[in-house]
């Protein structure tokens, strides 16, 4: 298990911290190859960070910015977590970067899952950031314990790309991107806050099985060791 934790006074400084970091990766990923890609988390929790990455000074015109995971609604439904995006991180000198939704105009969340996979392949891989959250039962991204896709999302066999999932008190299905379009980001982070997710997190390094608390595929299987950023 390879992580390293980085605590923080309280939200708002582990936002402005994390921005920094976060906004050298993209500017030397810019520098060095003319394009950045960084991939978000949704809920609340990243609110205070979206807006301090939204004002760092970066020429968000190379950066494209997506979503680790999207439940399968329109970008104006309050649940989407493209609308969360918009309103905070899609602001500001951050206006001017690229997006890449997750939910599409499709038939089904399947035919979306594969139209997204088809769009991401122009992102290159890996992801330059990719951020994630946790739940207090364990699941990142939408690795949901008794996800409907569970196994197959976690398996490093399983191909990089948008599968879907469905589980118990997810609500919609959800459109999320696999273990192995997420595991080797350039730099891979986990932002969670309070100490109850500090408690969930233990829980995940201690032994246990993976699809009790997907997370700990990430702790144990990603390439890249994951930054953990915390604030009480």
């Amino acid at each position: 298990m390879s992580a390293r934790l980085h605590e923080f006074r309280d939200g708002a400084a582990l936002a402005e911290g994390l921005a920094d970091r976060v906004s050298g990766v993209l500017a030397d990923a810019v520098a060095s190859r003319g394009r950045a890609s960084i991939a978000v988390s949704g809920g609340s929790t990243p609110k205070a960070f979206f807006k301090a990455l939204s004002n760092r000074d970066i020429d968000w015109g190379k950066v494209t910015i997506t979503l680790v995971d999207e439940r399968f609604v329109p970008a104006d439904n309050p649940r989407s977590n493209h609308q969360l995006v918009a309103d905070n991180l899609l602001q500001g000198k951050a206006k001017a970067a690229g997006f890449l939704p997750l939910y599409r105009d499709a038939g089904s969340a399947e035919e979306a899952a594969t139209i997204v996979s088809g769009d991401a392949e122009a992102l290159g891989h890996p992801f330059d950031v990719a951020i994630l959250g946790m739940g207090t039962d364990g699941h990142t991204a939408s690795f949901f314990p008794g996800g409907s896709r569970l196994a197959e999302a976690i398996s490093p066999e399983t191909p990089r790309g948008v599968i879907t999932m469905e589980a118990e008190g997810a609500g919609e299905t959800r459109l999320t991107f696999t273990f192995a379009s997420l595991q080797d980001a350039r730099l891979l982070v986990l932002h969670i806050e309070g100490q109850g997710k500090k408690d969930v997190l233990a829980a995940a390094e201690a032994d246990g099985p993976e699809s009790d608390m997907p997370i700990r595929a990430m702790l144990r299987r990603a390439a890249t060791p994951i930054d953990i950023y915390w604030a009480p």
